[in-house]
């Protein structure tokens, strides 16, 4: 019966081991099989990728606990089994000054460590920060609506519905609001996400380091159309960057405050738009649309 009893251990730890081996594996082929779909892991702009690497440094740090955790769970199951009768009887044993400083002390240096790195890196990575570039920044005003967004470019004088264009390798500055329950602006292949509130100002900078077109959308849950809620986000060169721009100009609808007001109206799965603006503060002026004179 006993050596029965040692068998099903010896099976159980195998086993386990086993599943565990296997999921360590396929975890990794998992996440490269679903890359395109998996944006915050395989980023394609400068500020994700060290939000990425600051994740990657972080899980680093704490597998140095997790995995010896893992390890000594099968050491400890077998070497402490019950039937293992050639081992120390020590019944008055209480405690172990090397243990304990090992299973308090390295957790507590741990934890010093990701704080101190998150606390440095939260700076170095903060939204308001301008990027530095030799390349003059492009300001982008973004208002979300329900439930699409509005892209407002005050110095082109023209304005996106649903769609945002700009060239590769330079800075984009973008300022944030909203005429519409608060909400969230997140293009996970290029940037972290920010929140979009009325009357409020928020800023994001972000700069492309290859061209693509990367799926925007709204981190934030804000009712029924939420689903919908997305964009387009292209980085171009230079000259399709401008041809665009070009062609923009030439939009056949013209938006100034009082057609903003009637955007503003919720709809659901809005097509890309371009409109020409012609009210240089209308960017402001929906910013303090709910202020009192």
């Amino acid at each position: 019966m006993v050596q029965g009893k040692r068998k099903f251990v010896e099976f159980m730890l195998v086993l386990t081991g086993l599943i565990l081996v296997f999921f360590l594996i396929m975890q990794p082929l998992t996440v490269y099989h679903f890359r395109e779909h998996i944006s915050v892991l395989f980023p394609k702009g400068q500020i994700a990728l060290e939000e990425r690497n600051l994740l990657f440094i972080i899980q680093a740090l704490m597998l140095l606990i997790v995995l010896p955790v893992y390890v000594l769970t099968f050491v400890f199951s077998w070497k402490y089994r019950a039937h293992r009768h050639n081992a120390t009887y020590d019944p008055d044993l209480v405690d172990n000054k090397l243990a304990e400083y090992i299973w308090w002390g390295l957790p507590l240096v741990l934890t010093a460590v990701v704080s101190v790195l998150t606390w440095v890196k939260t700076h170095e990575l903060d939204p308001y920060k301008p990027i530095v570039s030799d390349k003059k920044p492009i300001t982008i005003q973004v208002v979300a609506l329900q439930w699409k967004w509005l892209f407002i470019y005050p110095e082109e004088k023209i304005a996106s519905l649903n769609f945002v264009q700009f060239p590769e390798g330079t800075p984009i500055h973008f300022d944030i609001t909203a005429d519409a329950p608060m909400n969230s602006f997140w293009i996970p292949h290029l940037s972290g996400q920010i929140y979009a509130m009325p009357n409020m100002k928020t800023e994001l900078n972000l700069i492309a380091d290859e061209t693509g077109e990367f799926r925007g959308s709204s981190a934030n849950l804000s009712g029924v159309g939420f689903s919908g809620m997305h964009f387009i986000a292209k980085a171009s060169s230079e000259e399709d960057y401008h041809q665009w721009v070009v062609s923009a100009k030439k939009a056949s609808t013209v938006l100034n405050f009082t057609g903003f007001n009637a955007l503003a109206a919720p709809s659901q799965n809005n097509a890309p738009e371009l409109y020409q603006v012609s009210d240089e503060k209308l960017f402001d002026q929906i910013l303090m649309k709910y202020m009192h004179p």
